[in-house]
């Protein structure tokens, strides 16, 4: 994701080379790598913010598995030294078995990736604790784009209370907000699982920020999802019988800026109170309404057009062919980039 997004902001500056960058600011992901294959360019930008503190997510685990932070290049250098050995001893155990037993020689296991990237370190703090948004986006086809934003998204509140202060660095109830990481946490509440809605969340804002604050934040949000479906979109596989439900995580930064944390391809639905049970059966009545025809029954012929009823639990995100929610339309007509955002999601 992060790649293609970079690629895609490439393209967008290029289109845009006589124009004020400002206009069409496209820096909503943190500055991100892949380790080990990014290492030089990672340790290049650690050079120039030696203060800076990054988080290091690895690639192939879920629910806040092996996440850690740093801020020294010397514990990057020690995990790195540390897969190597784990590497090389593998292959000196299979080298081992294998003599004797006529068996060929089988390669090493391949080391595991990790993502690391540049930690919001000033979040938007409700309560003193940190909270990330959930949000759920279904994608009906990327040639053209066609996607919807459910309404129904939450927030992810930490049970401890934020503190950027060294010694709370290794303490992960202060950081993540993954459910399977909080209930851990001795002041987890189980009855409402450290959870807000997304209309609790703007009427926070609207209530100490302004109203017009909870609305431009709502539709920056938006912005950042439609433009992330924009950027990967040449790289995915279209099919007109396929659709795709994504789970989006997002920070808000002290200054109301989203930023893009996470896409997860396969969202948990597992529940953990009342009205996360509700929230996620909701969701799956939802989809099947966008994804089948009124009648219910699979048709290959349908036009995957579906009703304004059916759509009623979503918000049009994206749809290109009838050129409605997409920003690409305003910005062709040389519109600035607020305008263009507004535009991104606008209810149908």
């Amino acid at each position: 994701m992060v790649k293609n997004i970079k690629r895609y902001k490439r393209e967008q500056d290029k289109e845009r080379e006589t124009r004020e960058r400002s206009q069409f600011n496209l820096e909503f992901v943190p500055v991100t790598f892949v380790l080990p294959a990014d290492y030089n360019l990672f340790a290049e930008e650690y050079r120039r913010c030696p203060t800076c503190t990054w988080i290091m997510k690895p690639c192939g685990r879920s629910q806040g598995s092996g996440i850690f932070l740093v801020t020294k290049l010397s514990r990057i250098k020690k995990w790195s030294n540390e897969g190597n050995s784990a590497s090389t001893y593998g292959r000196h155990a299979v080298q081992a078995s294998s003599v004797g037993s006529g068996n060929p020689q089988q390669p090493a296991p391949p080391r595991e990736s990790y993502v690391i990237s540049k930690y919001i370190e000033s979040p938007l703090l409700i309560g003193g604790k940190k909270f990330d948004l959930r949000l759920y986006v279904l994608v009906t086809s990327f040639r053209p784009i066609r996607a919807y934003l459910f309404r129904r998204g939450f927030c992810r509140f930490c049970s401890a209370k934020y503190d950027r202060s060294t010694h709370q660095m290794d303490n992960m109830l202060v950081h993540l907000t993954n459910v399977a990481i909080q209930k851990q946490g001795d002041d987890y509440n189980p009855h409402h699982g450290g959870k807000w809605s997304v209309e609790d969340l703007l009427f926070y804002v609207a209530s100490h920020r302004g109203s017009d604050a909870a609305e431009l934040l709502w539709q920056e949000i938006c912005w950042v999802i439609g433009h992330s479906l924009k950027a990967v979109a040449p790289m995915m596989l279209s099919d007109p019988h396929c659709f795709e439900c994504y789970g989006y995580d997002i920070i808000i930064d002290a200054n109301l800026k989203p930023w893009l944390i996470e896409v997860n391809a396969s969202p948990s639905l597992s529940t953990t109170t009342n009205t996360d049970h509700f929230l996620k059966l909701s969701l799956i009545d939802a989809i099947l309404n966008v994804v089948l025809p009124p009648d219910g029954v699979p048709n290959a012929k349908w036009n995957k057009r579906p009703s304004a009823d059916a759509l009623r639990g979503w918000i049009v995100l994206i749809d290109e062919e009838a050129k409605v929610g997409s920003a690409y339309a305003r910005q062709n007509k040389g519109s600035k980039a607020k305008s263009s955002r507004s535009d991104i999601g606008r209810s149908k």
